[in-house]
Order: C-alpha cells, then sequence, then structure tokens
C-alpha cells in the first residue's frame, strides 16, 4: 500500500513539474521573440538616423549659404539696387532648397507612428 501512495505521489510530483516547464518554456520563447522584435526596431531606428544625417547636414550647410546671400543681397539694395534684388532672389532659392533637404533628411528619420505593443499571456 505504501508503495501505491509513494508511486502516485512520485507521478503526480513528475507530472506537475514536467507541465510547469513547458508553461515555462513558453513564457522564454514570447520574451524572446519580444526581444528579437524590440532589436529589429532598435537596428531601423539606427539605420534610418544614420541614411538622414548626411541628408541633414547638406541641408543645414545649403540653407545657411542661401540664407546667408539673402542676407547679403539686402544690405546691398540701398547701394546697389539691380546687384541686391539679384542676390534676395538667388539667396531665397538657394535657402529654398536647403530647407527642402532638410525636410527630406527629417522625413528618412520618421518611421511613422508607434504600434500598439501586444500582451502575451
Amino acid at each position: 500500500m505504501k508503495k501505491i501512495v509513494f508511486a502516485s505521489i512520485l507521478m503526480l510530483t513528475l507530472c506537475h513539474s514536467g507541465f510547469s516547464q513547458a508553461a515555462e518554456n513558453i513564457n522564454l520563447d514570447s520574451l524572446l521573440n519580444q526581444v528579437l522584435a524590440l532589436e529589429e526596431d532598435l537596428y531601423q531606428v539606427k539605420l534610418n538616423l544614420h541614411q538622414s544625417q548626411k541628408r541633414l547636414k547638406t541641408g543645414i550647410f545649403i540653407a545657411t549659404i542661401g540664407y546667408s546671400v539673402t542676407i547679403l543681397g539686402g544690405q546691398l539694395l540701398g547701394t546697389r539696387p539691380q546687384l541686391g534684388k539679384t542676390l534676395l532672389y538667388t539667396g531665397g532659392a538657394i535657402g529654398i532648397g536647403g530647407t527642402v533637404a532638410l525636410v527630406s533628411g527629417f522625413n528618412k528619420i520618421s518611421i511613422g507612428p508607434p504600434r500598439k505593443p501586444t500582451r502575451h499571456q
């Protein structure tokens, strides 16, 4: 009788620990999938930042030159009106081109709205 009770208790203990390990494996797999998804998202963000860095720097440089030429044109309007007017328009166009390059760089950074996280239980 003692052997049967002991064997029953042993069987219940083994079955319970087997189910417990299966549930733990499922939780670990879910956790691993979440970590991999986070790593993929982080890689995409870093890639977008890297690709847009040069475009942003170029846009800042072009816009700075363009608006500096515009300021110079404004200064020359009093003494040399024709040259000043030409520099105003030219500098404005160059500045707008730099701004377009900046906007393009910022659009590259954007990866869209964040996704709502999914909860695994």
